[in-house]
């Protein structure tokens, strides 16, 4: 059975913890806390799901979901991650995060950051402009009318693809919206964030954004 491995065990992380389980994959779960502090999720996600550290997790997982806040990506464990799929849901919030004068000026991507503190690694953006609570309960049987479709973006075509099935397992369309270099297209205060839509509704959501610079 396929491993997902996350770093990171809130909203998003438990949220993709539950439908992965559902769709029929075993889950290892990391926060920075401890596993200790993950007990009440586990026992409430069943026996498919366990918990441990972040290195652990990243060892673990055939694939690995890497959700922690934007200023935490330099903490993520890049040795266990070495050759692997990762999927990052991130999204840049200023006053969560601080400001990153490189993302300020659009001289990089969320996921391009963490793509270049894990160079042995395939990084895809993934899950991150749909609201955590949605992603358990809004997947539906591929060909269904009307079917949910989320984006990814990345710069390995074998990586996109995985994340593509991933998603179809549990329940959604995936749109290709390019390399991390235009991932921004479906970020924070674009057309597309937020915003349920089907394949066809998302590639013209995502061809209309506009980046701004933020300074």
């Amino acid at each position: 059975m396929t491993t997902l491995g996350t770093i990171g065990a809130g909203h998003i992380g438990a949220s993709v913890a539950r439908a992965a389980i559902a769709a029929g994959y075993d889950v290892v779960l990391s926060n920075s806390r401890g596993p200790e502090t993950l007990a009440d999720l586990v026992a409430d996600l069943g026996p498919h799901a366990r918990a441990a550290t972040p290195a652990e997790a990243a060892e673990a997982g055939d694939f690995v979901l890497v959700t922690v806040p934007l200023g935490r990506y330099a903490q993520v464990p890049a040795g266990p991650l070495a050759g692997k799929v990762v999927l990052d849901t991130n999204n840049y919030y200023p006053a969560r995060d601080g400001r990153i004068a490189a993302l300020d000026r659009n001289e990089a991507t969320t996921s391009g950051l963490l793509q270049a503190h894990l160079p042995a690694s395939r990084v895809v953006k993934a899950f991150n402009n749909i609201n955590w609570a949605q992603i358990p309960t809004d997947g539906l049987p591929a060909g269904t009318p009307g079917r949910r479709a989320l984006p990814i973006a990345g710069d390995d075509d074998g990586a996109k693809a995985f994340a593509a099935r991933f998603l179809n397992d549990l329940g959604y369309d995936a749109v290709d919206i390019g390399p991390l270099a235009e991932s921004w297209r479906v970020e924070r205060d674009t057309p597309a964030y937020g915003v349920r839509t089907t394949a066809d509704e998302l590639r013209t959501l995502a061809a209309k954004a506009v980046r701004v610079q933020q300074v």
